[in-house]
């Protein structure tokens, strides 16, 4: 993992603090309940390590809107089950077909198939749960934007319809704009999710949420192009997942476009527009400025 060190800022300690809450929390959201099977797949892979980058995104968001991060991480939680199910969805076999996610078989390949799709289904219904009923002491119509927020990025103008247009791609010829609005929607809006939804909880003002908006989607975009690059240039080992797999699917990416180059050079572009939007909050920004580089510079 590259370090990222602003000013007298300690990146490294912040990520480890900060995914050592996210870690308690998930394990906490997931206690004793039947049926233990469900359960047991569900955090098979809700508690499988990863970056931790989305939750952690939403705390650092609601920390610049001047809110309490505690009253934020039932909604980084909520954002981590949403991207898990995503994956588990993903690894399907009648989606990506991948088994190996985060260094170890993927939900599927240990708890079949029929599992797999409800305990993604369980995490996705679970997360609205820790929205609308865990959290405690934030104004119910900030919560209202917040599953508002979630229900979007969970459906057709998110995930969902980036994953149909992603599949139907496969070994056709797909120019930039689709390639973007693939990432825009697959990546990209969860990411802007995690930001929004910490910065309405902890009451940002809609010049803060238009800023974080463009942060998002620098982000967004920059972290799926370096996805991209890393598929080609890295190993399973490193990666904890298949790599070169978007090469025997035959699927466009920014490499195969742009090239490996170029692709950098646009991810790093991305992260500078995004960093810039931040200027008026530049003294406070400090975590989400550190985030940004960490995504052009990570490894895995």
């Amino acid at each position: 993992m590259s370090e990222v060190v602003i000013s007298s800022f300690d990146f490294s300690e912040y990520l480890k603090k900060s995914k050592n809450l996210i870690e308690t929390a998930l394990d906490d959201s997931l206690g004793p309940e039947r049926p233990e099977l469900l359960r047991s797949s569900m955090r098979y892979s809700l508690l499988a390590g990863g970056k931790r980058l989305r939750p952690i995104l939403c705390l650092a968001a609601c920390e610049l809107a001047g809110g309490d991060l505690e009253k934020a991480i039932p909604t980084s939680v909520a954002l981590e089950m949403i991207h898990t199910m995503s994956l588990i969805h993903d690894d399907l076999p009648s989606m990506d077909n991948d088994d190996l996610r985060r260094g170890r078989p993927t939900n599927h390949k240990v708890y079949g198939d029929a599992i797999a799709i409800l305990a993604g289904d369980a995490l996705l219904t679970r997360a609205f749960e820790m929205v609308a009923i865990r959290t405690k002491g934030v104004p119910p119509e900030r919560l209202l934007k917040v599953v508002g927020e979630l229900s979007l990025v969970a459906g057709a103008p998110g995930l969902v319809g980036g994953q149909v247009v992603d599949l139907e791609s496969e070994g056709k010829a797909v120019d930039l704009d689709t390639l973007e609005y693939i990432h825009l929607h697959k990546t990209g809006a969860l990411l802007k999710a995690c930001v929004t939804c910490g910065a309405l909880i902890g009451g940002a003002n809609q010049d803060l949420l238009q800023a974080l908006n463009v942060y998002a989607k620098g982000i967004g975009l920059a972290f799926q192009i370096i996805d991209d690059i890393l598929d080609v240039t890295s190993s399973s080992e490193v990666l904890g997942k298949t790599a070169g797999k978007d090469l025997i699917a035959d699927k466009t990416t920014y490499p195969k476009l742009l090239g490996l180059e170029e692709s950098r050079d646009r991810a790093n572009k991305l992260v500078d527009k995004a960093k810039r939007a931040l200027d008026p909050w530049k003294e406070n920004s400090e975590p989400l400025l550190a985030l940004a580089d960490y995504i052009t510079n990570r490894d895995r």
